[in-house]
């Protein structure tokens, strides 16, 4: 996680926050639980999150019109812009991990991670 956290020392986001924006940017709004799944959070770690993440505007949370206790999130152009800023950075840091690992260990790396997400289960 080091390349990770270097990455965002400037960009004021702690490394969930940057979970949550990454998984919103590449899936666009979802729901509370699917968002804390993909981002490998628990779900009232994600309800804390998201308030300082509402506060900072990197994100809006809206009810479901039909099922009220059902709630949305989606990443805003201020979190967009961190993503975007950091495209390059975290694309050799991935470049860097399957080049230390090798492309097989990389791809078994991937699919083990895979395993411990309960989203990557259905």
């Amino acid at each position: 996680m080091a390349p990770i956290r270097d990455m965002l020392s400037d960009t004021g986001i702690t490394e969930q926050q940057w979970r949550v924006l990454r998984v919103l940017s590449e899936h666009g709004p979802l729901d509370t639980t699917t968002l804390a799944d993909r981002a490998s959070l628990l779900h009232p770690s994600l309800t804390r999150i998201a308030t300082t993440m509402r506060g900072k505007g990197l994100i809006t949370q809206t009810r479901d019109k039909v099922d009220r206790r059902r709630q949305f999130i989606a990443i805003t152009p201020d979190g967009q812009k961190i993503i975007d800023d950091n495209a390059d950075q975290s694309a050799r840091i991935v470049a860097d991990f399957r080049r230390i690992l090798g492309e097989d260990d990389f791809e078994t790396l991937l699919d083990l991670l895979g395993r411990l997400d309960p989203g990557a289960q259905d």
